[in-house]
């Protein structure tokens, strides 16, 4: 007589399970999922292939199709995987995204909206915090694989003949 009701107590469990460790393609698109959450869509690519929602820790990990990079304000680089603590307005303990700042990479370490009607976003990245108009993310950006499409900062710069004039500059 126990049998019927471990398995009732079984499945319950795993449907539990399911429910919040599945990826959330049911429940609309990641782009979707970040307007939900006081954030704008635009702050991942559309290069998301897929993502998972762990509703208990709030840990959302997004999967892009490959690395890539978009630009914003600035070059932005995205990881194939790119994971963060998802909370109303914020996305913090970002693994995964790096923005260019004066030829430097800097891990983007939280993104935070604050205040919507500010119409501002702010971009932690350690040792530099960087505040951004909400509407340059207002829609989700298309990537390249490797930056062809926006140049290579400091190579491009090098190749014009700018770096020489600088390393001319600096050498006398």
């Amino acid at each position: 007589m126990a049998k019927p009701y471990f398995f009732q107590i079984l499945f319950g469990f795993l449907g539990f399970i399911l429910f919040i460790s599945v990826p959330a393609a049911g429940g609309g698109s990641i782009h979707e999922l970040l307007r939900d959450h006081g954030l704008p869509a635009g702050l991942l690519p559309t290069a998301v292939s897929s993502y998972n929602l762990d509703l208990e820790t709030g840990v959302l990990e997004a999967h892009l199709d490959r690395p890539c990079y978009a630009k914003y304000d600035g070059m932005v680089f995205f990881n194939e995987t790119v994971r963060g603590n998802l909370s109303y307005g914020g996305l913090r303990g970002l693994v995964g995204l790096s923005q260019e700042e004066l030829f430097l990479w800097l891990p983007v370490k939280e993104i935070l909206v604050a205040d919507p009607s500010s119409g501002v976003i702010l971009f932690d990245m350690g040792v530099a915090h960087k505040q951004l108009s909400l509407s340059l993310f207002e829609n989700p950006q298309d990537c390249s694989v490797g930056g062809e499409k926006f140049g290579k900062g400091l190579i491009r710069m090098i190749s014009e003949g700018i770096g020489r004039k600088l390393i001319g500059f600096l050498g006398e």
